[in-house]
Order: C-alpha cells, then sequence, then structure tokens
C-alpha cells in the first residue's frame, strides 16, 4: 500500500488569482499526447504509450471502469490502424479492394468495454453473401487480411488468442448466412462445447468495415436463442463451473482448479468478474436484451419488472467496479516491478477495510449467479 499520493492535476484547476487555469490542468495529458503526435509513430510504440495514459489517468482520480473503457477505446484505435495498414498493404500487392462488405468485430472484454491491461485478442470477421463460386477467391481476400492484422496486433504488444479465437482462422470467419447457420446448429442441442462457443460469440461490438451485418446478427441471436430452451438450460448449467472466491464458508479463498503463484493470491478476474458478467449475459440473452457491456446489463435488468431488483443491481454494479478497481491497481503495480499483468490480486496488498468489502462483493456476486441459475 502507498501511503504518500502525488497531488491531484485537479488542484490546479484554479490558480492563485482564483481564475480557472485549464492548461495547468491538461498539462499531464498534453506532455502525455506530444508522444503520439509523429505521423510516423508504429503501432508497437502507439500500445506501449498505453500504460503512460494509465498511470495518467490514474493520477486524475478516475475510476478502473472508466479507464477500462479508455482502454479498451484505445484498443479499437490499434484495431483500425492494423486493419487501414493491412488492406493499404494488400491493395499495392494487388489485391485490390474488398470484394464484399465485411465487418471486423471484437469480442469479449474488448467488446463490452471492459479491457483492463494485458489483454491478448479475441476478434472475429462477418462477409456479407456472396455466391459459393466464388468462396475461394473472396475468403482467400479476407483469410489474408485476418492473417495480417492479426499477426500486426500481436507484433505491436497485443498477443495472439491461444485459444484461436481470431478472425484468421474459418471458425471465427464467415459470411453472414454462415453465421446464422452456425448459431442454429450450436443452439440445437446441450453440447457443452457449442454452448462454450457461443458464449464467445455473444459479447461481440463492430470495429472495423460495415456495422450494418454486425446489427444483423445481433437481431438473428436475439431471434433464435431465448426460444431454445434446453440449449439455455445448458447454458445455466455452465455457470456452475465458475466458481467464485469463496469457501464453503463464505471466506475469501482461491478454488484448487486455479493454480495460484502463491498462497495469498486470488484470480479476480476468473472468480470474480467472470461468473458476474456471464450471468448478467444469460439473463440478458432469455429476456432478448441487447446490450453488451455489464454495467448497462446491470442497469436494463434493473428495469425489467420482477427480473433484477434496483437495490440488488446497485450493488452487483458497485461490486464489478471494485473488483476491477482491485485488478487494475496489481496491474500497475506487477508492471511497475517488470512482471505480467493478469487476473490474479495479492490479498496481502488490500487493507481490511478492502478485504472485508471485497468478501461482501464476493457474496452478492455469488447470490447472483445462483439466482441466474435457478431462474
Amino acid at each position: 500500500m502507498r501511503v504518500v499520493h502525488q497531488a491531484s492535476p485537479w488542484r490546479a484547476l484554479f490558480n492563485e488569482h482564483g481564475y480557472l487555469d485549464t492548461q495547468a490542468l491538461n498539462a499531464p495529458l498534453q506532455h502525455l499526447f506530444s508522444k503520439l503526435s509523429s505521423p510516423q509513430i508504429s503501432l508497437a510504440d502507439a500500445y506501449a504509450w498505453q500504460l503512460p495514459l494509465v498511470e495518467t489517468l490514474a493520477h486524475y482520480d478516475l475510476p478502473a471502469w472508466r479507464i477500462a473503457q479508455i482502454i479498451s477505446d484505445h484498443n479499437a484505435l490499434l484495431y483500425r490502424q492494423a486493419i487501414a495498414l493491412s488492406l493499404s498493404e494488400m491493395e499495392a500487392q494487388g489485391w485490390g479492394k474488398p470484394p464484399v462488405d465485411y465487418c471486423v468485430l471484437l469480442l469479449g472484454s474488448a467488446a463490452r468495454f471492459e479491457s483492463l491491461l494485458g489483454p491478448d485478442q479475441d476478434n472475429a470477421l462477418i462477409i456479407d453473401d456472396y455466391p459459393d463460386h466464388r468462396h475461394v477467391e473472396i475468403d482467400g481476400f479476407f483469410q489474408s487480411l485476418g492473417e495480417r492484422f492479426t499477426q500486426r496486433l500481436d507484433k505491436a504488444g497485443i498477443p495472439l488468442c491461444h485459444g484461436h479465437v481470431m478472425a484468421r482462422w474459418p471458425m471465427w470467419r464467415k459470411r453472414l448466412s454462415e453465421w446464422q447457420a452456425q448459431l442454429e446448429i450450436w443452439s440445437g442441442d446441450r453440447r457443452v462445447k457449442r454452448v462454450q462457443q457461443t458464449n464467445i460469440l455473444l459479447d461481440f461490438s463492430p470495429v472495423a468495415g460495415s456495422s450494418a451485418l454486425a446489427v444483423q446478427l445481433g437481431e438473428h441471436i436475439a431471434s433464435i436463442l431465448p426460444k431454445v430452451s434446453l440449449f439455455m438450460a445448458e447454458m445455466a448449467a455452465l455457470l456452475e463451473e465458475l466458481p467464485v472466491a469463496l469457501d464453503r464458508f463464505g471466506r475469501v479463498a482461491s478454488s484448487p482448479q486455479f493454480d495460484a503463484p502463491h498462497g495469498h493470491a486470488i484470480n479476480l478476474k476468473h472468480q470474480g468478474l467472470m461468473p458476474l458478467i456471464s450471468a448478467a449475459r444469460l439473463l440478458c440473452v432469455r429476456k432478448g436484451l441487447r446490450t453488451i457491456a455489464t454495467r448497462e446489463r446491470l442497469v436494463m435488468l434493473s428495469r425489467e419488472e420482477k427480473v433484477l431488483p434496483v437495490a440488488q443491481a446497485e450493488l452487483l454494479i458497485v461490486a464489478f467496479e471494485r473488483l476491477q478497481q482491485h485488478i487494475l491497481d496489481q496491474q500497475r503495480y506487477n508492471k511497475a516491478c517488470g512482471q505480467a499483468a493478469d487476473g490474479w490480486v495479492d490479498l496481502r496488498r488490500l487493507r481490511e477495510d478492502q478485504r472485508l468489502l471485497l468478501k461482501f462483493d464476493l457474496q452478492q456476486i455469488r447470490a447472483f449467479v445462483q439466482q441466474v441459475i435457478k431462474a
């Protein structure tokens, strides 16, 4: 814990004569942005700029959930730059322009605008429908695009997804009609793998290309999933496999299935955020709500009669925000020590009041998950 904290830039809002001094207030951001002024800056340098950005935003006393939105916006910008560079390169090499409309999708935390430090890539590609006889030509173009922009992002510092959830692979690169048919196949029975793949796709946001294709896919999802009861039941059953970081006595504890780096480590991403995110997602799918971000999902659910009481939604939103804050604080500390930014939090770095609130927040999340499973 750091007892001494640097004075916030907000204290420079008024000068000694009582006038607004916006130049002094903006000085930390101006200094930071000056490093990105060169038009020749590489993707790697732009990504490396993200950590100083986070430190500056923390200096402005922004909460982690707001910083996560800005990190996500910055990552989306890097995606668009990588895609634009790849398209320009392909055109220069004789590929020409995209033969049909397309839409690159962000998936997971990036799509929910909840990215913290150290994300990997999760993306997909929708291609507008085209005749089968042009498949080699058109899919070949978008395969090359997917390989190029994901490789650029990897070199910049956003690593390739270990689970291969990327537009470079056919599983995550399809025509719109193929995506629609794929969802009908995935939702046709209770196979765990198909439910898991659907869960990955449910959180998506367009980042480049024609967003109309993403809208059509979202409409198709909303039209079929709430009606397939067996599939929805399996989605609920899978929530049981996302344990909250509490033991059977309600005390904060890591699950044995997670290989903790030490005895005081709790993975608040997998044992806190993910159960809450997944439960909120499932409840929204059941109700046909198409909001993606977790905070907005909880707000929307609280507006639905007899779904989620407002008071409970408020507790869950605060719990979500506090967990994000714990993870980001730990990630910043890890980065300062030359370590990886991940979802593990060292409980020894939390004050007693923070540990008590963490226990309360995790209890609220576990109760909500059980409520969604039984609904």
